[in-house]
């Protein structure tokens, strides 16, 4: 009988993981939902997804048309500035200059000359105002889900593309944080001595530093945008995970097989990342869930506050921020966006559960 196959302890893992459902089914719905974010173009939007024209089709998802490649002539030009006009703190926001595919689709329709449109189930984008729905903001209503905000922007569309917004900015914040975090931890906890006495001392200086009075002053003296945040927020997040990865290589360093790896004249270097990094991640892996949830809750909050991402961004501390503007009299600008991000933060925070558990050195853990 032939022996049965060993497998590696990272293997190990990731079957305890796939075994605790609540967090695995959480990750499959969280990626999924991720994934299909990067696909909403093709079920919300303002672009038609194919036309058929004369015989001929085209594919405005993937380039632009003038106005006349359809025959519009003249009183179909959409001049820029005016399609998805929108108006934010008092100043017009131009969207750019395309054709207008509804008027498209309606115009194919009358004719009556078998030439069609297929736009998107919800054929708006997030940036543009509805003008059909009445006074912004609109309660919800056929068509319009969770009805619309200040701006008349669809709500729904406005929270699904802010989905994607917040994990992007959530995990390409981490990974800068981490990454320096796991750096700064490594040299501390592998080198010692004079080394780590002065860079622990630096690190909690830098740690005692305000967070949000450093975001007010700089959001004072330069415009905040995607980049700008994220070097923020990673320069106030990865002390942390420091202090976590520097015990781990104290702990590490001190172990045979290190020894024997300086004792063959190995590199420190080669030691660091090749022996001891791939045994010190159990916690940066075990605690990156939540620093994505306390990024996401930071994010939201520095839109709420209006330090945030640059309007017309999809966000949902923004449209929390237009509740409060309203007095929280309208109620769907409240619910709706908390609702998304309670779901959002839940479905990670089972995720960090059962991967703190999977990473468990203990076999038996209390979480089940």
């Amino acid at each position: 009988m032939p022996a049965a196959k060993s497998r590696s302890l990272l293997q190990l893992r990731l079957q305890r993981f796939r075994r605790i459902k609540r967090g695995y089914y959480s990750f499959l719905v969280l990626i999924g939902a991720y994934a299909f974010s990067f696909l909403l173009p093709l079920v919300m939007g303002n672009r038609a997804l194919l036309v058929r024209y004369d015989g001929a089709w085209y594919f405005p998802m993937l380039r632009s048309y003038a106005y006349d490649t359809f025959g519009l002539g003249s009183s179909h030009i959409i001049p820029a500035g005016e399609l998805g006009q929108t108006e934010i703190d008092g100043q017009a926001v131009p969207l750019g200059a395309e054709v207008d595919y509804r008027a498209l689709q309606r115009q194919f329709a009358a004719d009556q000359s078998g030439d069609w449109v297929v736009m998107p189930f919800f054929p708006w984008s997030p940036y543009e105002k509805i003008e059909q729905t009445g006074t912004p903001p609109a309660p919800p209503m056929p068509g319009h889900w969770m009805g619309t905000d200040t701006a008349g922007r669809d709500v729904f569309i406005r929270l699904a593309y802010g989905y994607r917004v917040s994990i992007t900015f959530a995990l390409v914040v981490v990974l800068v944080a981490y990454s320096i975090g796991t750096l700064v931890g490594a040299f501390l906890g592998y080198f010692g001595r004079w080394l780590d006495m002065i860079g622990l001392r630096l690190v909690e200086i830098w740690s005692a530093v305000p967070f949000l009075y450093t975001v007010m002053i700089l959001a004072a003296l330069f415009k905040p945008n995607f980049a700008i945040l994220v070097g923020i927020l990673s320069l106030f997040g990865w002390m942390t995970i420091t202090y976590y990865v520097r015990g781990e290589f104290y702990r590490e360093k001190a172990k045979d097989y290190v020894q024997a790896a300086i004792a063959v004249g190995e590199p420190h270097a080669a030691i660091m990342v090749k022996h001891i990094l791939p045994n010190a991640l159990t916690p940066i892996i075990a605690f990156a869930p939540f620093a994505i949830v306390g990024t996401i809750g930071a994010l939201v909050s520095l839109d709420f506050l209006g330090f945030g991402l640059p309007a017309p961004t999809p966000s949902w501390g923004e449209l929390l921020r237009q509740a409060k503007d309203s007095g929280f009299t309208k109620w769907h600008l409240v619910v709706f966006p908390l609702g998304m991000l309670f779901v959002t933060l839940q479905l990670i925070v089972f995720i960090g559960e059962a991967v703190r558990e999977a990473f468990d050195p203990k076999v038996y853990s209390r979480l089940r």
